[in-house]
């Protein structure tokens, strides 16, 4: 069983849907659908400290405050020499005493009196009396003196104690997914564990007799199971913990066993297949008998079919067969559900916008996401071609694609060298 807590006092999918003009599960466009999976989901990730060199990609369970200031003391950007901004000549070059060298990690042993200079490295501690870092490049050493150019600015190239962070300030907010550079952040600070939040548990299968796993022979009309590795792996990239249930067959007892071992495991569940008009009659009984579930024709290409909605304690998105369709429907509407349920701050994916090499086919009123490759053009703008297949079945134009070109809801056809907007698959496929 999950060890996240279900949340509680959540809306119901009719409460939700109750009254609203613009719902219509028929025709359910993308915003529509994913406000109201955003309403309905909540955090259910309790909290458990892990070693930093752990925590990466791991989302914070609350604020990291900051046990000291960054830095600590006021030391130098640059290797140079240290100086007083007032023995510094308007004009001409300014001679002064080097009276003493400092170096990073060692306390300063010099207070700087008047036209005198203290050679200094980069991080060492401000001497006593200096307030500017003249850099080596611009000096001229002559014996124990040095010549300063004209032109130095009082404050330049220092480094304020606390400037980065003081100490008990926020260092890291709560609801952030821990990056490289915030484990670094983490580790400067002199902090060993931190608290973050569960992983998610996610359990995620694939249904019809016609698919099988890898290793099982083929035989006619059947397929080796693609959809299984792809969620797998979508999910190990936001930091969700799967649970791999296999292929359920089309079968209304082994559908039943297979919802409610996968609720009493998980805190979502994904299913690949069965939610399209047309597929076995026991599909949408079975489920709207195991909990609240809707199901959604929604209006975009690739991934119309959809399912949403919660099975016991655990939310359920019920995705359709074809391939590319899965990864679609996952990244534009299931991704930010489950980082909303992991307690991560929600971040857009960014929008490129470049210009289409290739025209555009587009029927008004439902939204496409067409594959495509975006790069830098010959002139320095964006720019982005229509993957040659963009059949939803064709998981290769997927692989091969580095973008999606999205196409608004109102939008037709887009000639050749108009503007679009594109998401990169970096971070994501």
């Amino acid at each position: 069983m999950s060890g996240n807590n279900p949340p509680a006092n959540r809306p119901t999918l009719a409460e939700l849907t109750r009254g609203e003009s613009d719902y219509d599960s028929a025709a359910l466009p993308v915003a529509r659908a994913q406000a109201i999976i955003a309403a309905f989901v909540a955090p259910c990730c309790g909290g458990e400290e892990v070693a930093i060199r752990a925590a990466l990609a791991r989302v914070l369970a609350g604020d990291v405050i900051s046990p000291i200031d960054v830095p600590a003391s006021d030391n130098s950007a640059m290797d140079g020499y240290a100086v007083r901004g007032a023995d510094l000549a308007a004009s001409g070059r300014t001679r002064l005493r080097v009276v003493a060298r400092a170096l990073a990690g060692q306390a300063a042993t010099v207070a700087l009196g008047a036209g005198e200079a203290v050679r200094i490295m980069t991080g060492a501690l401000i001497p006593a009396g200096a307030d500017t870092v003249v850099v080596q490049e611009v000096t001229e050493p002559d014996g124990d003196f040095v010549w300063v150019p004209a032109g130095q600015r009082t404050g330049q190239n220092l480094r304020r104690r606390g400037e980065d962070l003081c100490a008990a300030g926020v260092a890291l907010p709560a609801g952030k997914m821990l990056t490289p550079a915030d484990i670094g952040l983490l580790a400067s600070l002199g902090i060993a564990t931190v608290t973050v939040r569960q992983r998610l548990r996610v359990a995620f299968f694939s249904t019809g007799n016609e698919v099988r796993s890898l290793g099982e022979p083929l035989a006619a009309g059947q397929l080796y199971d693609s959809n299984r590795y792809t969620i797998e792996a979508m999910l190990r990239r936001i930091g969700a913990e799967p649970i791999d249930m296999g292929v359920v067959p089309d079968d209304r007892q082994a559908l039943e066993d297979a919802m409610l071992e996968a609720s009493r495991r998980a805190d979502a569940i994904i299913s690949s297949g069965g939610v399209s008009v047309g597929e076995a009659d026991y599909t949408r009984p079975v489920l709207k008998g195991l909990g609240e579930v809707d199901f959604w024709k929604l209006a975009i290409r690739p991934g119309r079919p959809m399912a949403f909605g919660r099975i016991g304690g655990a939310c359920y998105f019920g995705l359709p067969g074809n391939p590319v369709a899965v990864m679609i429907s996952f990244y534009f509407f299931v991704r930010d559900a489950l980082l909303q349920m992991m307690g991560a701050t929600p971040q857009e994916l960014p929008l490129v916008r470049a210009r289409t090499l290739t025209a555009l086919r587009k029927i008004p009123g439902r939204t496409e996401y067409q594959r495509g490759i975006l790069r830098r053009g010959a002139d320095g703008a964006m720019e982005v071609e229509r993957s040659a297949s963009q059949g939803a079945g064709v998981l290769r134009s997927m692989s091969e694609a580095n973008c999606v070109i999205v196409l608004g809801e109102g939008q037709a056809n887009v000639a050749a060298g108009e503007p679009v907007d594109c998401i990169a698959f970096h971070g994501l496929a």
